[in-house]
């Protein structure tokens, strides 16, 4: 929730991590941070769930069913990359070897994170902020 007081729009927060490290829980808790009420849940098979309601609007990416970051192109979900609120992308290791697709527009800033599971109730989570021109 607390990375609900610092995020803007045009952010993306990019989550990788093993089925059950828990980053459907951490999109929980940045969209209740925002002042959203409602459910929230993954988009597994939607491949995106739009949270409206609170500070900015949150558009949740899930790419677990995309092999590649030109799924997202293909399935007409490019327009979600950068918004005028925050995306958080569920399984952001499809966007390329990059993190970033070379066709896609810069977030204003990307924020990869890193969930590894470390005991049943216990994650560690890496996270590193980068900001414009990042990918040159």
């Amino acid at each position: 929730m607390r990375w609900a007081e610092t995020v803007a729009p045009g952010w993306v927060i990019a989550l990788t991590g093993d089925l059950g490290a828990g980053k459907t829980q951490l999109v929980r808790g940045v969209a209740r941070g925002l002042g959203f009420g409602g459910r929230v849940h993954s988009p597994t098979f939607n491949l995106i769930n739009i949270y409206r309601g609170g500070r900015l609007p949150v558009y949740h990416l899930d790419l677990y069913r995309l092999e590649t970051g030109e799924g997202l192109w293909e399935a007409g979900l490019d327009q979600f990359l950068v918004t005028d609120g925050l995306t958080i992308i569920e399984w952001a290791d499809r966007l390329g070897p990059q993190g970033w697709p070379d066709w896609a527009p810069q977030p204003v800033r990307l924020r990869r994170v890193k969930m590894e599971v470390t005991g049943p109730q216990e994650r560690r989570i890496f996270y590193e902020d980068i900001g414009p021109g990042f990918l040159g």
